[in-house]
């Protein structure tokens, strides 16, 4: 699933090709595309209709367009789930519908569409009233990402610390930090040496800190390189895959020598997905004694 870095190389791509742009209709295919949306496709393709983009924005893994009627502020947002497949893809009119295509914008300009593609169509569209903030209802649970200016690591680092789970399942739960996925905390964890089975409430907070600095620059180093892409089916909205998985040092390693001590990296099982570590970088927590 596209996490931070992959988003916000989407994000920028719509900012560059979208906003200011007036939506004269709405193409929706089958009623998955708007599962979220609960009165359905064509109730959301009419309200999509002579629509103003104004913005296009992130938090997180979450990604939406303003929309407006373009002399007044955004009052709803068009929330875009990437899910496993998603692709916001940049086509000129004249171009073949592409396979899996479940949505097609056109706008007044006349000048290049806007169609969403899901291969495995875990994504969808939904429109969320927007608070004064600008940030979506639907997106109001997610917590502040790293790279928000209003990000506060110290404080965050206090919530963590309160926590009696795994280091990594925290950074996973986007109600405590958003935008890490499977795939930077394991770099994350990499850069930090820290197993991701430790618990939160063992690390001090300076370390957390630290922790969550790693964080933001394993993804700012992704998004440098387009994200991370290891097949067709995550690409910016011109097509492009991004490459940052050439510079992996943990996850998807196991079996290879770890980058930093040459012991052999290790795989093991995490909720329904997996981790990668080093075993000398990275030992395991003991088990705690039972009184």
């Amino acid at each position: 699933m596209p996490e931070l870095p992959e988003v916000e190389v989407v994000r920028r791509g719509l900012d560059a090709h979208v906003v200011g742009r007036r939506i004269t209709s709405a193409d929706l295919f089958g009623a998955r595309v708007a599962r979220r949306h609960p009165l359905g496709p064509l109730d959301l393709a009419d309200r999509l209709a002579s629509r103003v983009v104004s913005g296009a924005h992130r938090r997180g893994k979450y990604l939406w367009l303003a929309l407006g009627d373009g002399a007044g502020e955004a009052d709803e947002g068009l929330i875009v789930h990437l899910g496993m497949s998603g692709q916001m893809l940049v086509s000129d009119a004249s171009s073949p519908a592409q396979r899996h295509l479940h949505a097609r914008f056109r706008f007044a300009d006349g000048g290049p569409e806007l169609r969403f593609v899901d291969q495995r169509t875990f994504g969808g569209l939904a429109l969320s009233p927007l608070r004064p903030d600008g940030l979506p209802l639907a997106v109001a649970h997610v917590a502040r990402d790293p790279f928000d200016p209003e990000f506060d690591a110290r404080l965050v680092a206090r919530q963590i610390k309160a926590r009696s789970s795994g280091i990594k399942r925290v950074l996973l739960d986007q109600r405590v930090v958003s935008g890490i996925g499977n795939i930077y905390a394991d770099e994350a964890l990499w850069r930090a040496g820290i197993h991701g089975e430790r618990a939160a409430s063992a690390l001090t907070k300076p370390a957390i800190e630290r922790l969550l600095g790693h964080a933001r620059d394993v993804m700012q180093d992704a998004l440098a390189q387009g994200g991370t892409s290891f097949d067709a089916l995550y690409v910016n909205v011109n097509g492009a895959s991004g490459y940052f998985d050439r510079s992996l040092a943990a996850y998807g390693q196991a079996g290879r020598p770890c980058q930093r001590c040459g012991a052999i990296m290790r795989r093991e099982q995490f909720m329904n997905r997996s981790s990668t570590s080093c075993p000398r970088c990275q030992p395991r927590p003991r088990a705690r004694r039972i009184p």
